[in-house]
């Protein structure tokens, strides 16, 4: 049943904003008809649940806008309309999606608020996603939700605000009760059903690219394993091939992307069998491209590892040197480089240096060890170096 009702929740949104509601008092009469839902519906399902909760959501969006006496005879009129037709049942999703991810909101409301109205969850499944009390998360949604009450609704925005939501929903996306990574993957699949924007197709073939490491990615005990270091047979290889062909049907439309560019780079790291066969060199080359389209210090960051294989570590802790002290994860990055061109200690002495400044404690666990690796590794044995198996 909860599945059903999540499934319905979008769609009968996006109805309800077809039919002239606006965004926050609609989302809120959906909730309301979703609650009805669950109390009436294992006893007595409807014939056809969607256009119960439509009509049960309109009459609830009725309500609380017939409080508003000037505006009486508008929504006697909206009563008076058409019942459900063709129109409303056309794929809403790009238009809520654009919606939730209005550029007046920062990332972190238009997660929360694309997750609860386009994803179907309920406040307290995104508290728990982002590990803040309920009340904390229902205050963050209300504020979107009224930033964004006044806007006008009538059409898709930009595909690009939409795009870099998704993005951050991957990036922090986390294993729990909501896996905040399935989630973007899952919105993002509806996006793409939406839009024939090749620039979606990318980044829904990153994600697949990137995501298909998971169960390589972390050991039993929950420490973080390096790229170069993953067991590649465990691979989603289903995600690999599908992730593959997104992206080349992308690529075929001519129009590059910073997301099809970053598929790229990750399709060559899948494509490669052992950590010792990546092909670098284009690598490098579609992080120059990368660097054209959306540069940035963390893409610049990303590229020095790439020269550092290419070219040789000099040659990458002199790309290096374009990237700013302060940058998160520079000293890392700088410390494998360095463990690269063989300098184990001062490796190792970066590595604990970046253990300080770690953003969670798998990662700075994985930096101490690196560290400790080097410093009590034989001098005749060469200690694997890592890759970062991240996002660019």
């Amino acid at each position: 049943m909860a599945g059903l009702l999540r499934e319905l929740g979008p769609p009968v949104l996006g109805a309800l904003v077809r039919r002239g509601a606006d965004f926050a008092t609609a989302e809120d009469s959906v909730q309301e008809a979703l609650v009805e839902a669950a109390r009436r519906w294992p006893a007595d399902l409807p014939a056809d649940p969607r256009a119960w909760l439509v009509t049960v959501a309109w009459r609830r969006f009725l309500d609380a806008r017939r409080a508003d006496e000037a505006r009486r005879r508008r929504e006697e009129q909206v009563t008076a309309a058409p019942g459900q037709g063709p129109t409303e049942q056309d794929d809403d999703t790009l238009l809520l999606l654009s919606r939730c991810c209005h550029p007046s909101l920062s990332p972190a409301s238009a997660v929360a608020l694309t997750l609860r109205a386009v994803g179907g969850l309920t406040t307290a499944q995104v508290a728990r996603a982002y590990m803040v009390p309920e009340a904390t998360m229902a205050q963050r949604i209300s504020r979107a939700k009224r930033t964004v009450a006044g806007e006008a609704f009538d059409r898709p925005g930009d595909v690009q605000n939409v795009l870099r939501v998704l993005y951050v929903m991957f990036t922090e996306g986390h294993t729990g009760e909501v896996d905040l990574a399935r989630e973007a993957v899952r919105l993002t699949r509806q996006l793409a059903v939406a839009t024939a924007d090749p620039e979606v197709a990318g980044l829904l073939a990153l994600m697949l690219l990137t995501d298909a490491r998971r169960a390589a990615r972390w050991t039993r005990r929950g420490e973080l394993v390096p790229l170069a270091e993953q067991d590649r047979s465990a691979w989603d290889t289903a995600a690999i091939a599908e992730g593959v062909r997104l992206l080349q049907a992308a690529l075929a439309r001519d129009r590059l992307g910073e997301y099809q560019v970053q598929a790229a780079i990750q399709a060559l790291h899948d494509d490669a069998a052992t950590a010792a066969e990546t092909d670098w060199m284009q690598i490098l080359e579609w992080y120059d491209e990368l660097v054209a389209l959306a540069d940035s210090p963390v893409v610049r960051l990303n590229r020095a590892v790439a020269v550092g294989h290419a070219d040789g570590p000099p040659a990458g802790l002199r790309a290096l040197d374009a990237v700013a002290p302060d940058v998160p994860r520079r000293v890392a990055v700088e410390a494998y480089l360095h463990e690269l061109a063989g300098a184990r200690v001062l490796a190792a002495d970066l590595y604990a240096r970046a253990a300080g400044t770690a953003t969670s404690v798998p990662e700075r666990h994985h930096l101490l060890r690196r560290a400790a690796a080097l410093r009590n590794a034989p001098e005749d044995r060469a200690v694997a170096p890592p890759v970062e198996d991240r996002y660019t």
